[in-house]
């Protein structure tokens, strides 16, 4: 319900005491204004939704998709089928638990009589094998081939016979995590801002306290990135530090290519990894050191896959375009990923699945160093609380570049 002020002037005070998120929006618009390309993940955060959070312990839930895919790990024999018979075929594979009895499965590497890949329907499922039904077409008399170790085994649909009303359960239980918010500060001793806040609502950056944030959006940005989550105490203030973990050692896939040796089969590869196995956006974001850059910039065939000038802007940052058959990404240049050693590699996000939780948005306060005897000033800090996560681990993907020895 909206909050009514009768009998005052609407004021900063009063504001900032019934509606602060109408400021603190104000705060963070304003904020992504100052030099933006220097910090795309801190950026890209201020625009989407953020959480509130009571606690500097932040539990969050990942839940994955299940997987479709399985690979066959002993070889079997090939096997005559005769028509009505219950001739059965046991197949070990190396991951029985995303298969269910009355799903039927394909297996790509293995073909039937008439030309086609096999399928079979699952009788049963064991922790580390599936009992199958071979699948023909009516009246064909025909044979299971030999089955090789390492084909695939991909799951279809179900298959229900007519009287069932049941059928096996499917639960994606997510796993629990926890990040901690860090405290982000900054201190401006000069009264400036004071003064700007006594006249209208909202901020004047003067060219220190633009300096003073963009080193503190600096700072925030890797820990965002690389961050390690620890609790630790300050053997001086004898008091506990809450350090945040960063989204790098958060995202739930890697790929990886030769040092200096990207082609356009490897990236595509990459992309193919990037965008598929999940249920994620078709428009994800790369953030890229200098080195990983120069080579996507030198990749033979490039016009293909990237289009010089083809430059989209979101998030107020501007970004080029990758395109592929699997989708799309907007590909930025991170000097952060230089500096945090990482400039041959690169992080790609899905914006959709990236979360901001705040447990005190950016703030202001005003300290009144003369009155308290400590130095002739009057000085500003500028505070948040925050963290970032990655839902769906599997729609985020590291980039490493390796070497050859690896």
């Amino acid at each position: 319900m909206s909050k009514q002020i009768s009998g005052e002037p609407l004021t900063l005070a009063n504001t900032l005491g019934n509606a602060p998120e109408l400021l603190r929006n104000e705060v963070d618009v304003r904020i992504t204004k100052l030099r933006p390309m220097a910090t795309p993940v801190d950026q890209i955060s201020r625009y989407a939704a953020s959480r509130p959070c009571r606690s500097m312990t932040v539990d969050y839930y990942a839940v994955a998709t299940r997987g479709a895919e399985a690979k066959v790990t002993a070889d079997s024999e090939s096997v005559t089928v005769t028509p009505g018979s219950q001739t059965k075929v046991i197949l070990a594979v190396n991951d029985a638990s995303i298969f269910e009895p009355s799903d039927t499965v394909m297996l790509p590497d293995s073909e039937s009589v008439n030309g086609s890949p096999m399928v079979f329907y699952v009788a049963d499922v064991a922790s580390d094998a599936l009992t199958l039904y071979p699948v023909f077409a009516s009246g064909c008399v025909a044979s299971v081939p030999a089955i090789n170790a390492g084909a695939k085994v991909i799951r279809m649909g179900r298959a229900a016979a007519e009287l069932d009303v049941q059928t096996s359960q499917y639960e994606a239980l997510p796993e629990k995590k926890q990040n901690y918010c860090q405290i982000f500060k900054a201190q401006i001793e000069q009264s400036t801002m004071l003064k700007a806040a006594n006249k209208e609502v909202g901020w004047t950056f003067s060219d220190q306290e633009e300096v003073a944030i963009y080193d503190m959006r600096q700072g925030m940005e890797r820990s965002f990135l690389f961050g390690n989550m620890a609790r630790i105490t300050d053997p001086a203030k004898k008091s506990e530090v809450f350090l945040t973990g960063g989204i790098w050692n958060q995202a739930g896939k890697q790929a990886s290519y030769p040092s200096g040796k990207l082609n356009a089969a490897a990236w595509l590869k990459i992309m193919s990894e990037a965008f598929t196995g999940h249920g994620g956006s078709a428009r994800k974001i790369l953030i890229a050191g200098t080195e990983l850059i120069e080579q996507l910039s030198l990749l033979e065939g490039n016009q293909r896959v990237m289009l010089p000038g083809d430059v989209v802007s979101r998030w107020g940052l501007d970004f080029t375009e990758m395109h592929s058959k699997f989708g799309t990404l907007y590909v930025i240049h991170s000097e952060i990923m230089d500096s945090c050693g990482h400039s041959a590699d690169g992080l790609i996000i899905d914006p959709e699945y990236l979360t901001k939780y705040v447990h005190i948005p950016f703030s202001a306060d005003t300290l009144d160093l003369r009155t308290s005897g400590q130095r002739n000033t009057e000085a500003v800090v500028l505070t948040e609380v925050s963290c970032l996560v990655l839902r769906y681990p599997e729609a985020h993907v590291r980039v490493i570049a390796t070497s050859d020895s690896q």
